[in-house]
């Protein structure tokens, strides 16, 4: 089986480092909802690539004062 590229599949630490957070923080937002995780056997969890991109959002342009 071969997985293509926009399927990557990314450990929870890789996941992390590529966002630059905590593995922690990772687990966080897969424990409630915000980041899609799939189980392998007991131990081991992926993540798809574009999933983990797709927690990262724009900041709004405008400041208040």
């Amino acid at each position: 089986m071969t997985i293509s590229i926009e399927h990557e599949l990314l450990t929870v630490a890789e996941a992390a480092d590529r966002l630059r957070v905590t593995t922690r923080f990772i687990r966080m937002l897969i424990a409630d909802g915000s980041l899609p995780a799939m189980r392998l056997g007991r131990r081991s969890i992926r993540l798809r690539r574009d999933d983990v991109d797709h927690v990262l959002r724009p900041m709004g342009t405008s400041i208040r004062r």
